[in-house]
């Protein structure tokens, strides 16, 4: 049984949705299940009116007679991707009498790619993903304070608390717990991947039907488990359908769904340098490591320190957080990887504004010269080009130092701090905190 949780932690992108509130009269947030769009959405307002579709009543009343659902707003409408008729009666609402935030709406598939949206909102709304907690969310480190944030201003501080050894944690278990609150609120292992499992057969059964037909379910999730053995690296559809025996057409369709499902997002290669021959196919990564961890068969840590890729599940821990970030303002916002024909790599590149940000990650406790040289030559090709870049190595070990012009190293354990003492016992409730159903 999970516990009755009082504690609300305040959500990255929360600033922002109340800023669209104020300013479009459709607000929809999106994000997989057990994210946390309930308990966001009802805390932002709670004078709202809500309603869940969820609720069978709610539901046959959305489904037979929309318009009477929506004839006092402001309202919150939670899960209406179950009733895609609510979206063509909220829009005849809006063309009548346009009231900024007049309708807040959660769903947990992405409304541009659900089926039988016959019409778009278009110009009437805004739409705002919610991922899972990355470590520094989840420990209550307040939007725009966070390391990603200050290493986009013009002189790091030294002295920066996020550069200081005492209270970070260790990324190994973050990655296991992943960033839904039910699973961080559990810390034995066996527990966890209970957890886990309930959700991937609650997504398969439920979720994943209202979004499409799916012939066969098991090959569906062994199709999932496969992709989260191939997490942080080039997406190759054809040797992912060739291992999961499934046809190259329904992997694509499969893979799709997970993305619509908001379970998986491909990271774009960087477009803005077109003097280099870049790869063009997108990197694979899980929306939650945890989940990822448990698909690939991962449940401790000594199954995790024993794989060979063990580098690539650095890069998905380091990812959440990466993600997190950017999800705050996609727009302002942009990550991609940067990776030439010829071997040099960039592990993530982040843009916010004119400012470019490129990011490699080394497991390693030591770190050199030698060990940055992609990182080098895009930092150099970003410069020939007029481009305001820097290049930071985040690498296992304990210092903060510089590598070179506009090139430094910094401890990545400075994005996984120490969990808060009851922590786990205390703030669960941040996402929707109950069994899953």
């Amino acid at each position: 049984m999970f516990h009755a949780m009082k504690q609300f932690i305040p959500r990255w992108i929360q600033r922002r949705l109340e800023k669209a509130l104020g300013v479009m009269p459709v607000v929809v947030v999106t994000g997989a299940r057990q994210s946390g769009k309930s308990t966001l959405v009802r805390h932002v307002d709670p004078r709202r009116s809500y309603f869940s579709l969820d609720d069978l009543d709610v539901l046959d009343q959305a489904r037979r007679d929309p318009d009477s659902l929506l004839k006092d707003p402001p309202l919150t409408l939670d899960e209406v991707q179950r009733a895609p008729e609510l979206l063509l009666a909220i829009k005849r609402r809006v063309d009548t009498e346009r009231i900024p935030g007049a309708y807040l709406l959660t769903g947990s598939a992405q409304f541009g790619l659900m089926r039988n949206v016959s019409d778009s909102l278009a110009g009437r709304a805004i739409y705002l993903d919610l991922g899972p907690f990355c470590p520094l969310e989840w420990e209550g480190v307040a939007h725009g304070e966070s390391l990603l944030d200050e290493l986009f201003l013009e002189k790091l501080n030294p002295d920066s608390r996020w550069l200081l050894q005492d209270g970070h944690g260790d990324w190994m278990d973050w990655l296991l717990s992943g960033g839904f609150a039910p699973a961080l609120d559990i810390p034995e292992t066996e527990g966890r991947a209970i957890w886990f499992s309930g959700y991937v057969q609650t997504y398969l059964e439920r979720d994943l039907r209202e979004l499409s037909e799916v012939a066969s379910l098991p090959d569906f999730q062994r199709l999932m488990r496969i992709a989260a053995q191939r997490t942080a690296r080039l997406l190759n559809q054809a040797e992912i359908a060739r291992d999961a025996g499934l046809a190259h057409a329904t992997c694509h369709r499969y893979l799709n769904l997970l993305e619509t499902g908001c379970q998986i997002e491909r990271v774009q290669p960087y477009t803005a340098d077109p003097t280099t021959a870049l790869v063009k196919s997108p990197k694979l990564f899980w929306s939650d490591s945890g989940l990822a961890a448990w698909l690939a068969g991962i449940h401790d840590r000594s199954g995790l320190i024993q794989r060979a890729d063990l580098g690539f599940w650095l890069e998905q821990a380091i990812a959440q957080t990466i993600l997190a970030w950017q999800r705050i303002d996609p727009v302002r916002r942009r990550v991609s990887y940067w990776r030439t024909r010829g071997g040099d790599e960039v592990d993530f590149v982040l843009e916010e504004d004119q400012n470019c940000l490129g990011i490699e990650i080394k497991a390693g406790r030591r770190i050199g010269l030698h060990d940055i040289r992609g990182l080098r030559r895009f930092v150099e090709a970003g410069r020939a080009r007029g481009i305001s870049v820097r290049g930071v190595a985040l690498y296992g070990g304990s210092e903060a130092r510089p590598l070179g012009d506009s090139l430094s190293a910094l401890p990545y354990a400075a994005l996984f701090p120490a969990p808060s003492k009851g922590k786990r016992a205390d703030a669960g409730n941040t996402a929707e905190f109950q069994p899953i159903t």
